[in-house]
């Protein structure tokens, strides 16, 4: 239930409180204080049987007593009477409710299985949603609601706060207070059993009051959905995310609070980056983040300009700006001109700016508006460390006065202790954006900007290489079937050679022979070089073979090297049996770099792909960098550069660049047989050679196991849904394929909609429209197929070349999954040949076989030909917005 009453629960017009108390330390009395000071204006009902009225409120004995029924209750009781009462609720409408009970009180059960269970048997009948058990409430400001425990309220604000930990909470209201920062929602989230992260982004991500999420994270407990809500939501507002457990022994921790498996750190990372969401890592980062979320404008480049009073201060800023890979802003001529005549000269007038230690406030404030009036500069740091001779409270008001008046960030540190305290406070109380030491501030202004280039590297449009491999994935299919157990077994090396074969990934070439003279032979007929390695046989399956001989350069060799091995082998393990030997040809590159890329499961959000330095550097080095499947080029290019692999990849003098392409289309061949083929729960290619020449697959190893009937779901972001494809013949004979949309289709649905009618564009957008820019076309392309579907038209292009795009219909789908609301255009030279009415036919059937309960959409009144086709479909239609335009409706 993502989404469904969570209105209720942020949003509420009447409220009950259950177990409320008049005894000071009772969660009773704290939540009844905290809702009647915070002025919510509907009714509040305390529920207690000992209390005839607390703080002059008439108090009810009992839920069926109360004489309305409440959108939601906030439950103080034992957790013993928490079921029954929820019970109660639901029986009489209510929809949404706070448990503030405690788990670990739960007497039947330490890890509060019991109590959890209990709690779920009693709501999910009525589609109640509950927050918690053992959470401090929440807090919805700017409605009066402070429905907490909380020893504070947040004040109103842009920045929704969302945490697993109660004792953060209460940090983080204490450190708001002070900077007069105020928040939209606060909301503690307890054992989250129902309403858990994934449901609070998906609320959050389309709510008005909300500018940015801050999240305190310590796990996920389902993947995939956090995945969809996570990256909808950051593609309209600003995330930043603390990952608590990110050593064994806080992840022990975390287990034992959560009872859920926990999963790898580095691939949370690889998740929380997917999302397109910002980590920080440390709690002066988080507050640093509130900060610079509650009060900092998006950026558009990522050019800083710095103004100090002091050389230290500048150099340490510009040291860390370039540490953490920031940018300092170029001053043009005639800003370093302006400057001159301001800074005076004690000062240096270039990027960091620094006027003189003991200079005036008003020469801050010139400097500042030169910087900001520079079409150079894209945001301002402004540093100031106290002196004797000059106020530092003046200062910061011209700063602040200079700020207000600009369409620019501007981001501050006043250093020191109680001299620098009273200028912090004229920048809280400004809004501006202020931070106790250079660092913080270079570390916020950095978060912004990791931001924007996540997102753009997210909305990048791939390379469209990757089509253009056709895997043989039957051929794959029946070698795992042919040695498919019941429970997980390795496949040997030949099978696992013909698997990757299959997708088109390059192998060494490889035979077997029973005897070291046969080895001779073969490796003849391989070619030298060749490297030699044991087989076990089957009564010697899991034991470790004796090593490899490499780089063997002739028959002899050959032939020595196969007695020693095999003799090893018999040493080791009196009584096993070889297979024989494995031969295989050693290629001859001068230039080849040793890569790894290894496949396994996360117990969060399933299959992951590692990539890194090979061989046995790579052991040592501890090299990898991790990524969700599927993958594209650019995503695989991505995986790539966070490694220190690729430098060496990138080549040097004497050294050629490494074939990018081919170890990038290699990940994605890779990612697309994990896909395919849900019985392989482990793969490992190590090493994979690269050079200028390509790449070759040396060693390969590949684990499998039977799949349950929901394999499909185990992956963490939706692939492509190649089952949906579907052939088509138009009347006027042309061949059409009806297929989801890709991401690299961005080009061909640019040249799509040029090639739509004026008309056709205007009721379609209910009005013209120019190019659409990259960002938003993207959106258009890069779907998530779990929660949106387009279904485009193509055809083979006119010119020979590529394919064109015909027509397209689309579905956003709430989180519900209740309702999907359907566009659809088709290329003007096309229509009138019934691929419209075949386009929504199959959106239709989509979306029926997902179990949507309605498809609507809104329709111009002079779209006639709309109109008919959705009537003879049997959509149902009104006039909305003055009889302009027409909402049609289907029932699925």
């Amino acid at each position: 239930m993502p989404i469904r009453n969570l209105n209720k629960l942020f949003y509420p017009r009447s409220l009950a409180v259950i177990g409320a108390s008049a005894d000071a330390d009772n969660p009773g009395s704290r939540v009844m204080r905290n809702l009647l000071q915070g002025q919510f204006q509907g009714p509040v009902m305390p529920v207690s049987a000992r209390h005839v009225a607390i703080s002059g409120v008439l108090c009810y004995p009992g839920i069926a007593k109360l004489p309305l029924t409440p959108d939601m209750a906030i439950l103080s009781v034992s957790p013993a009477e928490v079921p029954s009462s929820l019970r109660q609720l639901g029986e009489r409408g209510t929809r949404a409710a706070i448990v503030l009970s405690p788990t670990d009180a739960f007497a039947e059960d330490p890890h509060g299985r019991g109590f959890h269970d209990a709690i779920r048997s009693a709501a999910q009948p009525f589609g109640m949603r509950v927050l918690g058990p053992n959470c401090m409430g929440l807090m919805v400001p700017h409605i009066g609601l402070n429905a907490s425990t909380g020893h504070l309220p947040a004040e109103t604000g842009g920045v929704a706060f969302v945490s697993q930990s109660a004792a953060i909470c209460s940090s983080v209201l204490d450190w708001a207070r002070r900077r007069d920062i105020g928040f939209s929602h606060f909301v503690s989230l307890g054992d989250a059993i129902d309403i858990d992260v994934a449901d609070v982004l998906d609320y959050l991500g389309s709510d008005a009051m909300t500018r940015a999420i801050l999240l305190y994270v310590e796990n996920i407990s389902r993947g995939r959905i956090f995945m969809s809500a996570a990256r909808g939501a950051s593609r309209n507002k600003p995330i930043i995310v603390i990952k608590a457990g990110r050593s064994p022994e806080g992840q022990r921790v975390s287990q034992f609070r959560s009872r859920t498996p926990t999963g790898a750190d580095d691939v949370y990372d690889a998740a929380i980056r997917r999302a397109g969401i910002l980590r920080v890592y440390s709690f002066g980062e988080l507050f640093a983040a509130v900060e610079t979320l509650a009060r900092v404008r998006p950026l558009k480049r990522d050019r800083l300009a710095i103004l100090t009073n002091g050389y230290g201060m500048a150099i340490m800023a510009a040291d860390t700006l370039a540490t953490k890979g920031g940018h300092l802003a170029e001053l043009s001529c005639d800003t370093i001109g302006k400057l001159e005549r301001v800074v005076g000269n004690g000062g240096y007038r270039n990027n960091p700016v620094s006027i003189a230690t003991d200079a005036p406030y008003q020469t801050y404030e010139a400097a500042a508006r030169i910087l900001l009036d520079a079409k150079e500069v894209d945001a301002l740091m402004v540093l100031h460390s106290p002196t004797g001779t000059q106020s530092s409270v003046h200062a910061a008001e011209a700063i602040a006065r200079v700020a207000k008046s600009s369409r620019i960030n501007v981001l501050t540190s006043w250093m020191g202790g109680q001299t620098a305290e009273a200028g912090r406070q004229r920048f809280a109380a400004a809004g501006v954006p202020t931070y106790d030491t250079p660092t913080q501030a270079v570390d916020a202004f950095m978060h912004m900007v990791r931001f924007r280039r996540n997102q753009e590297i997210l909305m990048e449009t791939p390379d469209s290489t990757p089509l253009e491999f056709t895997p043989d994935t039957d051929l794959a299919r029946r070698k795992i079937a042919a040695v498919l157990t019941s429970g997980p077994v390795d496949v040997d090396e030949a099978d696992a050679g013909a698997i990757l074969a299959a997708y088109g990934i390059p192998l060494a070439k490889t035979a077997v022979a029973a005897t070291s003279a046969e080895a001779a032979e073969r490796a003849e007929q391989l070619g030298f070089p060749v490297f030699l390695r044991v087989l076990a046989g089957e009564d010697a399956a899991g034991l470790e073979p004796p090593g490899v001989s490499s780089y063997l350069n002739d028959r002899a060799s050959v032939r020595r090297a196969g007695k020693a091995l095999l003799a090893a082998f018999q040493r080791q393990h009196p009584g096993a049996s070889p297979a024989g030997l494995l031969v295989k040809r050693s290629p001859l590159r001068r230039y080849g770099r040793e890569v790894r890329i290894h496949m396994s499961g996360d117990p969060v959000f399933g299959p992951v792909i590692v990539f890194g330095q090979g061989g046995l550097a790579g052991h040592l080095s501890g090299d990898r960098a991790v990524a969700l499947p599927p993958l594209n080029m650019n995503l695989a290019q991505e995986l790539i550069s966070r490694t220190s692999i690729a430098a060496t990849l990138a080549g040097s003098a004497e050294v050629p660049p490494a074939d990018m392409e081919a170890l990038c289309l290699t990940l994605v061949k890779i990612s697309q047989l994990i896909v395919d083929l849900p019985q392989i729960v482990e793969l490992e290619i190590n090493p994979l050679l690269v050079d200028d020449q390509g790449v070759v697959a040396m060693e390969q190893r590949l684990r499998v196991a039977s799949v349950s009937a929901e394999a499909d779901r185990r992956m963490a972001i939706r692939p492509y849904p190649k089952e949906l494809e579907e052939d088509l013949v138009l009347p006027s004979g042309q061949r059409v394929l009806l297929r989801p949309i890709r991401p690299e289709d961005e080009p061909a649905h640019y040249e799509f909609l040029s090639r739509v009618s004026p008309e056709d564009i205007r009721l379609r957008f209910f009005g013209s429209i120019s190019r659409l820019p990259h960002t938003e076309m993207a959106r258009l392309t890069q779907i998530d197929y779990d929660r949106e579907m387009a279904f485009i038209a193509t055809a083979p292009a006119g010119t020979g070349v590529g394919m064109d795009t015909l027509g397209v219909v689309r579905t956003v789908t709430d989180p519900n999954n209740e309702t999907a609301e359907y566009a659809i255009l088709v290329r003007s030279d096309v229509k009138g040949q019934g691929l419209g009415w075949k386009l929504l036919d199959k959106m239709v059937h989509y979306c029926r076989s997902r179990g949507t309960r309605q498809i609507v959409g809104q329709v111009l009144r002079d779209n006639f030909r709309m109109l008919s086709m959705v009537t003879g479909m049997g959509f149902k239609s009104r006039s909305i917005l003055e009889d302009d335009i027409v909402e049609v409706t289907l029932d699925l």
